[in-house]
């Protein structure tokens, strides 16, 4: 079975648009139609924590019954993004480097730490 620590981000690319091809859906996969179902389906994985406080959704996750459908909610979004990447021939790693240099500059640890505020506030 795959984990985060045996598995590499370009064998997961790789694993779904083989799934993809295999079924001939990648006439489907255009990057408008991928986006929205990528956002249909973060809002599936958010509706597991509609109406719950802060707390309570920290421990909607330690029930294993409905921690098996939040991960199959994550993996949709998931699989989801990474077809868009494919299609789009974006590199997810290289593009996630570059947003975290751009998050680092816009939240220097001396004015970020312990806060939520957005760049613009600190």
């Amino acid at each position: 079975m795959s984990t985060d620590a045996t598995t590499t981000l370009a064998e997961l690319k790789t694993r779904v648009l083989a799934f993809a091809r295999e079924r001939d859906w990648e006439q489907f996969h255009a990057p408008k139609n991928l986006s929205m179902a990528l956002a249909a389906e973060a809002g599936e994985l958010m509706e597991h924590f509609l109406w719950s406080t802060t707390e309570a959704s920290r421990t909607v996750v330690a029930d294993p019954a409905r921690k098996a459908k939040i991960e199959e909610e994550l993996a949709d979004v998931v699989i989801y993004a990474l077809e868009f990447a494919n299609i789009t021939g974006i590199d997810v790693a290289a593009a996630i480097e570059a947003k975290m240099a751009r998050n680092a500059e816009k939240y220097p640890v001396e004015k970020a730490r312990g806060r939520s505020d957005k760049y613009t506030e600190l």
